[in-house]
């Protein structure tokens, strides 16, 4: 499809898309959910690019883009429903546990009750919590039904901006992840920080408690 070959994940990408078209892309959308080093920034903006040269049908790669987003996340929160709030409760009160303490489980089960739409509408927009966001609707128990209606209208709004742009910068897609890819490292980095200070947080709270 492209003038030019291609090679790495780029190249993968567009083999995958070239082979199976709207399917492809589908199913790279779901695995990206589930293996966020996978970016939709690039998937995204050569479908539109492989449409504008008529080699796939806008509508059908978005629904596609769309449905495997939901599939993607819908295996996140299944993971996050077998694990469930109980059981992370009690393992946030072993000494060894230092992810988290049950404080923390607390209050962040309550600021996912408060704004569980947000959270989820919002965070299909953001890379990489697109895909952390799922885990914790998982471990709430968010109403299934909720979950896929939050996650289809924010994976359909960020799977058709992408999609458009492919179409609009045509053979330079590539360009598209190159401005996103800042924000996606600057997103990475607050949550290994914030990863970080909840373990250290964690550490210091239950040796002092040990030590009391």
């Amino acid at each position: 499809m492209a003038e030019e070959e291609t090679s790495g994940v780029a190249g993968w990408i567009t083999d995958v898309i070239d082979s199976v078209g709207e399917v492809g892309v589908g199913l790279l959308i779901a695995l990206e959910n589930v293996f966020p080093p996978l970016p939709s920034e690039l998937i995204l903006p050569f479908a539109g690019f492989a449409a504008e040269r008529g080699d796939l049908n806008i509508v059908l790669a978005w629904v596609a883009a769309t449905i495997g987003a939901l599939v993607g996340a819908l295996v996140l929160y299944g993971i996050g429903a077998v694990v469930g709030y109980d059981r992370l409760h009690d393992l946030a009160g072993k000494r060894w546990f230092v992810l988290l303490g049950q404080r923390d489980l607390e209050r962040g089960s309550s600021l996912f009750d408060r704004y569980e739409a947000p959270l989820i509408l919002g965070g299909r927009c953001v890379p990489l919590v697109r895909s952390v966001v799922s885990i914790p609707a998982g471990i709430a128990r968010m109403p299934l039904a909720r979950f896929c209606l939050y996650t289809t209208i924010g994976a359909g709004l960020w799977n058709a901006l992408f999609i458009y742009l492919g179409s609009v910068v045509g053979d330079n897609y590539e360009r598209v992840e190159s401005y996103v890819k800042p924000f996606s490292y600057a997103v990475l980095l607050l949550l290994v920080a914030g990863a970080a200070y909840l373990v250290v947080r964690t550490v210091r709270r239950k040796r002092f408690s040990a030590a009391g």
